[in-house]
């Protein structure tokens, strides 16, 4: 594909704040005299995500062609249209793909914008349409109202549970139910009647939720990974735990950050290596060196899983009868990291490691990290635009 113009990446921006899924194809001058298209990596890849059609699983022929509704966007207008998905016989059956009609919207080199709702593909021209004057014209058009609709689905669940915030808000300052650091959350979940648990999924529908006091700057939570122990000099907590822990009081515990850009006073930082693509810690002691690799793909994985869809809750703390009481007032609404984002704020400091390990005085270790932490400044640089509601 050719390079984006800048007012094609412009159009794309509003696409993506208004939270379209798509993907993009250049039909050719060729393409478009003979009603064909290479179906390209990149769309063969939206196809198979949106469990629309896997190619793989087609068998070539003109008899195994796939037929899909298809709706056309001129702006004021739309045209009812077919996709043609298909493997010739020839060409190794490379995957093919054309909209009926294309050709009366498209000049060779076009950008053309595919996405799929409604049970049909939705086809405009990027490059010719102007879509922020659509969207956020006065006058009623179909493009205005496929996106409108599009970001409604969406944002279905966020609204769902932003409504279920707004009823607890609602009911003022809510004691906590536990006397601990993390009573900020779980006294908003079990207001909300959600299971408080371990599990590395999000919390509601798909959606994760941060809880946070509002008088304070710590870093924020943004998820608990193990390092891969086979690729490790160390193969377990313990070991970590018995090599830099100390004593405090009837444990023996190993609580601290490690940062990439200084050592802490236990003498550990963190390194990135991007040639191979692993985050690890290191003793400042020769004799121990690098102890344990994490791979950047598993914490990209992890981010993604964790953070595809967060709502960063600010909650007002005080003491009422000698109880904590939380108010919640507002939600930062953030989607899709972007995870190359997460090695440089690694890199930066700004991401941070911290190491919750600790024998009790039964001799039983307990690790509840490690636990990689956000400074705040660092959440709009980790996530796209985001949105911001009050609660109360």
């Amino acid at each position: 594909m050719r390079k984006l113009t800048e007012a094609e990446q412009d159009k794309i921006k509003v696409l993506t704040k208004h939270q379209v899924p798509f993907t993009l194809i250049e039909p050719t001058g060729t393409g478009l005299r003979k009603a064909i298209m290479d179906a390209t990596g990149p769309v063969r890849s939206f196809l198979e995500s949106k469990n629309i059609h896997e190619y793989g699983l087609q068998e070539q022929g003109p008899k195994n062609k796939v037929l899909f509704p298809a709706v056309i966007h001129e702006g004021s207008r739309v045209v009812r249209s077919k996709a043609s998905l298909y493997r010739p016989v020839t060409k190794n059956g490379d995957p093919r793909i054309w909209f009926y009609g294309l050709s009366n919207f498209a000049a060779p080199n076009d950008i053309v914008a595919i996405t799929y709702f409604d049970d049909s593909f939705q086809i405009f021209n990027l490059t010719q349409l102007d879509i922020e004057g659509l969207v956020g014209s006065a006058i009623r058009n179909p493009l205005q109202e496929l996106i409108l609709e599009i970001n409604t689905v969406e944002n279905e669940v966020a609204f769902e549970l932003l409504a279920m915030l707004r009823r607890v808000a609602s009911s003022g300052p809510i004691p906590s139910v536990v006397d601990a650091d993390t009573s900020v959350g779980r006294t908003l979940e079990t207001a909300l009647g959600i299971d408080i648990n371990s599990s590395k999924k999000p919390d509601y529908k798909g959606i994760e939720l941060k809880s946070f006091r509002n008088n304070r700057t710590n870093r924020k939570n943004l998820f608990a990974q193990v390092p891969d122990w086979t690729l490790s000099k160390f193969k377990s907590s313990e070991e970590i735990l018995d090599t830099f822990g100390y004593e405090r009081g009837d444990d023996f515990k190993l609580y601290c950050t490690v940062s990439a850009i200084n050592r802490n006073s236990q003498g550990l930082s963190l390194r990135l290596d991007n040639d191979i693509s692993q985050l690890i810690e290191n003793s400042h002691d020769p004799a121990i060196g690098d102890f344990v690799i994490w791979t950047l793909d598993k914490l990209h994985d992890r981010l993604m899983e964790k953070h595809k869809e967060t709502f960063w809750i600010e909650a007002e703390s005080s003491t009422i009868g000698g109880t904590e009481h939380f108010l919640y007032k507002l939600v930062e609404h953030t989607k899709k990291p972007i995870t190359s984002q997460f090695d440089l704020l690694v890199d930066q400091g700004i991401i941070t490691l911290d190491h919750l390990i600790k024998r009790n005085s039964k001799g039983k270790v307990v690790e509840k990290g490690p636990l990689f932490k956000i400074k705040p400044k660092g959440i709009g640089l980790l996530f796209p635009p985001s949105e911001t509601y009050a609660l109360i």
